[in-house]
């Protein structure tokens, strides 16, 4: 999970592994926290989080007795990441004997899922100059779900969570959350990828500090720099989890890439086989502001699903009040949407009215004014902006209110509010956003760019959007805009203040 990284996803989609932001402690520190050994009852455990089924690790992989019609049956795979050199590796074994084995069905039912973005995926990892088989990671993050959603409020395909996908330049708001956009955050997932492949120099690396966090990977690879020298590419992450180091989460995720690619490249070889489905393929058309999915359905001559299957980004079943906007419709349907558009009832295709709070109006009495099927609890979902006195529950007189159609309504998705972010105790990081430099951020939180870049063991001050750094504790608590400077009233210089080093 990039940068703010998520805890784990429910057992119904997807595993998300815990991230570690805590603070930086020095490497000969006795109170770093080490992970425990991976234990067989582990890796079980794990796989049931996963896949919902208990399984044994000694489990037999089904591998057909003829070799010789194996390789006449399935053509020889190639993957662009390297998963040959780690298929005996204990944790990628128990992977691929569940996968292959006791979580078969639901494995197959994700990679099915996956066909359906394969093509997109691959195209987008391709133009960012990044392997195509990490495409695999969408598996383990979601189950290519992208309504994905976990209990540490990551959400989506890549589950991003919403000050990262922000910092990635997708829109997080109480109308559209573009992390449920499979296009958009697979845009936004290819650049962080390669972001921390940069930083770290191997993409099973940049995997591992998708999930567990960058500051973690940089803290371990610093603490153990003696015992991994002359150890390189991606056998630096296989050398860094055998040091008990990171998380459990984060020790069985690239071994979870690991196993995926190689059953679902040799699926006779596995006894696994899928079907795939037609590709997301769509038109697009621009419509204004409150459009209720309903009237884009009715002019593209298809359903509300369909429109929102196409469009999982649009949560409160009609486009933003105040913005226009690019909405995906089937395809071969964008040369008549317009005309059909026009022709519908004026009503059809406005998914809200503006009105006025009356004198001592409440969401109850707002909502009786209108169909039955505009509820008090309806009105209030579609103006989060709108808080009505604690006691009373009456809203100011003349505050603009929207009151949506019951087209609107039926539509919306029932969805936690997309600002939600929930974080582990003791953590202590800062999102980059676009326009930020390391100077930007070391004023922000009274340090020195150098002081970062020694906390997250970064070898060149750059820096990319959407990337997570670790800052100071003491910092990063007390962090406020600094204060303007009050006039000098004598000649004697103030006293020069030093930077907080690191802890």
């Amino acid at each position: 999970m990039p940068a703010q990284v998520p805890a784990q996803v429910p057992a119904s989609d997807s595993a998300l592994p815990v991230a570690d932001n805590s603070p930086d402690i020095a490497k000969t520190a006795p109170t770093e926290p080490t992970a425990p050994a991976v234990t067989a009852a582990d890796l079980d455990r794990r796989t049931t989080e996963l896949f919902g089924d208990a399984l044994r690790v000694d489990a037999t992989i089904p591998v057909p007795a003829d070799t010789m019609t194996l390789q006449d049956a399935e053509p020889a795979p190639s993957w662009d990441i390297d998963v040959r050199s780690y298929e005996t590796v204990d944790r990628v074994r128990h992977y691929v004997t569940a996968f292959a084995g006791p979580a078969r069905n639901r494995f197959v039912s994700r990679l099915e899922r996956g066909t359906r973005y394969e093509g997109m995926i691959r195209d987008k990892l391709r133009a960012g100059d990044l392997p195509e088989d990490m495409y695999y990671l969408a598996l383990v993050e979601s189950g290519f779900n992208p309504h994905a959603y976990s209990s540490a409020a990551a959400v989506g395909m890549w589950q991003f969570m919403t000050s990262t996908a922000k910092g990635m330049g997708l829109r997080v708001d109480w109308w559209v959350d573009e992390r449920r956009d499979p296009v958009r955050s697979t845009q936004a997932a290819v650049r962080f990828l390669r972001g921390l492949r940069e930083q770290f120099g191997s993409m099973y690396l940049a995997a591992a500090a998708y999930n567990g966090g960058p500051g973690r990977i940089a803290r371990g690879l610093t603490r153990f720099a003696d015992d991994l020298e002359g150890t390189t590419g991606d056998d630096m992450f296989f050398a860094l989890a055998e040091k008990k180091y990171l998380r459990t989460e984060t020790r069985d995720y690239v071994p979870q890439l690991v196993a995926s690619a190689l059953v679902a490249k040799e699926p006779v070889r596995y006894a696994v086989s899928f079907d795939s489905l037609p590709p997301f393929a769509y038109d697009s058309i621009r419509v204004g502001p409150r459009v209720p999915l309903a009237a884009i359905a009715a002019a593209s001559g298809t359903t509300v699903a369909v429109i929102q299957d196409l469009n999982p980004h649009i949560l409160r079943g009609m486009t933003p009040p105040k913005d226009s906007m690019k909405v995906r419709i089937p395809v071969g349907t964008a040369e008549t949407f317009r005309g059909l558009f026009e022709a519908l009832p004026e009503d059809a295709t406005v998914g809200a009215k503006v009105t006025t709070a009356p004198n001592g109006a409440t969401w109850a009495s707002l909502a009786r004014k209108e169909p039955r099927s505009v509820t008090a609890k309806a009105v209030a979902l579609f103006n989060p902006a709108v808080k009505p006195a604690r006691k009373t529950g009456v809203i100011a007189k003349g505050t603009p209110v929207l009151i949506p159609s019951a087209a609107a309504v039926a539509a919306a998705l029932p969805v936690p509010d997309p600002a939600i972010e929930r974080y582990g105790a003791g953590n202590r990081t800062h999102v980059v956003k676009r326009g930020e430099n390391l100077s930007v951020i070391a004023r922000r939180y009274r340090t020195t760019p150098a002081a970062i870049m020694r906390l997250n063991r970064l070898k060149k001050p750059l820096i990319f959007p959407g990337q997570e750094l670790l800052v100071n504790a003491r910092a990063a608590t007390s962090a406020k805009p600094a204060a303007k400077a009050p006039a000098r009233t004598s000649a004697k210089p103030p006293a020069k203040k030093t930077a907080q080093s690191k802890r």
